[in-house]
């Protein structure tokens, strides 16, 4: 439930190298589609210059030790962020769809509760095993330092649909004003996953060089 700087000083033209051979057609599209996300903010040669004049930094700054890899890498808990995280983002977009057209017509109030407090089962299953994970990579069940901005928006987003939770079992407001924190909760849930797709960028870029193209969610080589 859960989510150091890149290597620039790389020259994207040696990727290919990476693994002996040409990165296959799935690697080349997941890395287009990542890069069309979170494109990186400097060119190569750019990149070159800062990773002479400050390597040493880059280093210390990296998203993740090597032991941190390996536990990463050999948690089963990987793969279930890897699972979680997608299913998530489908309920939620199911879910907004439902919500704006209850606010906007006034109908399919039941159905509308219903894809929310789905949303909100499945984030608290994807905080309670992401810390697990973070637990088992990084020792610490929550605000490891490679995720600990990411884990503080997840607290926000967290608290919202609590809140949202709170008021529907309570009858605080009305069903709109219910509606309505559902949606500061899923404006919240938006920014987080964008960090969150911002470091699997980040792990991707600082992966070594002799690891497989393609990886999952959470960064993990496959």
């Amino acid at each position: 439930m859960q989510a150091k700087r890149a290597h620039y000083g790389e020259d994207r033209r040696a990727e290919p190298q990476r693994s002996g051979g040409h990165p296959g057609l799935f690697s080349r599209k997941f890395d287009g589609w990542l890069d069309s996300l979170a494109p990186c903010p400097w060119p190569a040669h750019v990149g070159s210059h800062l990773a002479n004049k400050n390597g040493a930094e880059s280093r210390k700054q990296a998203l993740y030790t090597r032991e941190e890899r390996i536990r990463r890498d050999t948690s089963p808990w990987t793969m279930v962020q890897a699972i979680l995280a997608p299913l998530q983002f489908v309920v939620f977009a199911i879910s907004l769809v439902l919500v704006v057209r209850y606010l906007m017509t006034g109908e399919g109030y039941d159905i509308a509760t219903a894809s929310i407090l789905a949303k909100t089962f499945l984030l608290y299953l994807i905080m309670v095993t992401g810390s697990i994970w973070e637990k088992e990579v990084f020792g610490k069940w929550l605000f490891a330092r490679a995720f600990f901005w990411e884990d503080v928006f997840s607290m926000l987003v967290l608290g919202l649909q609590t809140a949202y939770l709170l008021a529907l079992l309570n009858g605080w407001g009305s069903p709109s004003d219910q509606m309505m924190i559902a949606v500061a909760a899923y404006a919240a849930y938006v920014i987080n996953a964008a960090q969150f797709l911002l470091k699997l960028r980040e792990a991707r870029l600082q992966a070594p060089r002799s690891a497989p193209a393609t990886m999952d969610l959470r960064g993990h080589s496959t």
